[in-house]
């Protein structure tokens, strides 16, 4: 699918400031949009919307379809009638550039609870009838997903699916229906989260439709162990006798790790797939496109072949290759669903055979111009000068350090570059980028603008002028991810029409005033 030439800004929604300790849909999310509109640009990118089990990461979620409670507002709430005033009146003195998860957590489940209790016990006919046909509506997921999360808070929120009573975790019918009776009230409020999350989304998205910007967002090619999904359907993934992974997802030794990256997801059967006409993934995709304008799917690569690794490693050194269904899983969602504007996460290792899956689906790829200048193999694909108009270009990405952390690190602890490569990869890019390199994150901006690429985007802590400390995650590292948080004082109107400026004259500002 063809895109029109625009820019946008890469900001998942617990970065935006607010008082509850971690960002969310309410006030601040339209302020942001407003920025947007002011900027004039035209896409807002977001990482996965699920909600974060292992490490706090948007890509290690307990369910594909369902959305991050966390970021339910608790002030659209209370303007419902759901909490009081009061509720929301002193929150505790969370930290305004980061955020702490497990505080958040625990300060913001129990006011969801109350919410959900003064919905059920003085919600007028009106938003219960819209409650039962959203339940109605999703149940297919939605059922599972809250059993799923009620199960998990009683057996202590820590233990994964598979450790649970041989019963339970088997989903023997008898069992079922046990729990279900025990956890009534609690799978109702898991369910309530779920509604408000989908409406609150949907009023934002409506919000930036209406002003000319399309939401994008990211959808991860496996989903984790601990999972409704995994738990629901465990028919669908290499398990061993136990339950656990018996082949694991992960990528070789590339750039980012010396020993690759291990994942842990269990990796799909995709004969069993194949059987229900892949079923699985045309819903997981349908209910992606009711969220998203634009989806890109992360590591595309794996449609094609993907790293299997041994569900007992540790590391993702002994994987191979294995190919995958992805011409013909994309054929049926084609034919299921249409024409899909994905855009292909094409970073790694990527083969001939990657590019045709991808072209002969016509989804745009993508360029990182700080793997530009270095020993990347794709480093001469990322140069702005062999750039196509159907790609998708980037400073970097959530997993990349800030442009300016990149341009000012000497390399030291990179397994992949020594200082040398590092002083040759400084050298080159000032010349290419004719710079004396001063501002090189608006130097990245307004190279990328000008290129033919039809979509550019940029992560805000770019468009911030950032360092390293603003970085969101350090793929292979288990904690400190996610966390980062922007202020407003740090987004000035110098900045915006700033960025507004490069964007009208490079032809990405649409028809808007």
């Amino acid at each position: 699918m063809k895109f029109s030439r625009s820019s946008g800004i890469l900001l998942h929604p617990t970065s935006l400031p607010g008082r509850f300790g971690v960002g969310d849909l309410g006030p601040e999310a339209y302020r942001f949009a407003d920025f947007l509109v002011r900027a004039r640009q035209r896409i807002w990118q977001a990482l996965p919307l699920g909600p974060t089990g292992y490490g706090d990461s948007p890509y290690q979620f307990f369910s594909a379809f369902a959305g991050n409670p966390l970021l339910v507002s608790l002030d659209l709430l209370a303007k419902e009638g759901d909490l009081s005033a009061d509720d929301i009146a002193t929150p505790p003195a969370f930290p305004s550039g980061w955020v702490d998860f497990g505080w958040v957590i625990q300060h913001k489940r129990p006011l969801l609870r109350k919410a959900a209790r003064n919905f059920f016990a003085r919600g007028s006919s009106a938003r219960r009838q819209d409650y039962e046909k959203f339940c109605k509506e999703n149940s297919n997921w939605l059922d599972n997903f809250a059993l799923f999360i009620a199960l998990k808070d009683a057996h202590g929120g820590e233990a994964v699916w598979n450790k649970w009573e041989r019963d339970i975790a088997a989903r023997q019918p008898d069992a079922l229906a046990s729990w279900r009776a025990r956890l009534t009230d609690e799978v109702e409020v898991h369910k309530y989260a779920q509604y408000q999350f989908f409406k609150q989304w949907a009023d934002l998205k409506a919000y930036c439709h209406a002003r000319g910007i399309q939401m994008m967002g990211d959808i991860p090619i496996f989903v984790a162990h601990d999972s409704a999904d995994v738990w629901a359907h465990p028919e669908l993934f290499h398990l061993d006798a136990h339950g656990n992974p018996a082949m694991q997802a992960g990528v070789p030794p590339d750039y980012f790790s010396a020993t690759g990256q291990l994942w842990g997801n269990p990796l799909y059967r995709w004969e069993a797939m194949a059987q229900t006409g892949y079923a699985w993934w045309i819903a997981r995709l349908e209910a992606a496109l009711k969220l998203q304008a634009i989806i890109r799917l992360d590591h595309f690569r794996g449609f094609e072949a993907f790293w299997e690794v041994p569900g007992g490693d540790k590391t993702a050194v002994r994987g191979r290759w294995v190919k995958a269904p992805g011409q013909e899983l994309f054929e049926a969602v084609q034919k299921s669903l249409g024409d899909l504007p994905i855009v292909a996460e094409t970073l790694g290792v990527i083969t001939p055979e990657v590019e045709a899956l991808r072209d002969r689906f016509g989804f745009p790829g993508m360029g990182i111009l700080q793997f530009a200048f270095g020993n990347d193999p794709q480093a001469p694909e990322f140069k702005p000068h062999n750039h196509r108009r159907n790609y998708v270009v980037y400073s970097g990405t959530h997993d990349n350090d800030t442009t300016l952390g990149w341009w000012r690190s000497s390399g030291a602890g990179d397994s992949t570059r020594t200082a040398e490569d590092v002083r040759q990869e400084r050298e080159f890019a000032l010349k290419y980028l004719d710079t004396d390199g001063r501002e090189m994150n608006w130097v990245f901006m307004r190279t990328l603008l000008a290129s033919v690429a039809d979509l550019a985007i940029f992560p805000l802590q770019d468009v911030l002028g950032l360092g390293s400390e603003a970085r969101m995650n350090i793929p292979a590292t288990p904690s400190g991810n996610w966390r980062w948080r922007f202020e407003w004082p740090l987004l000035t109107d110098a900045i915006c029409e700033r960025l507004k400026e490069l964007t009208v004259i490079y032809d990405r500002a649409g028809n808007g005033g």
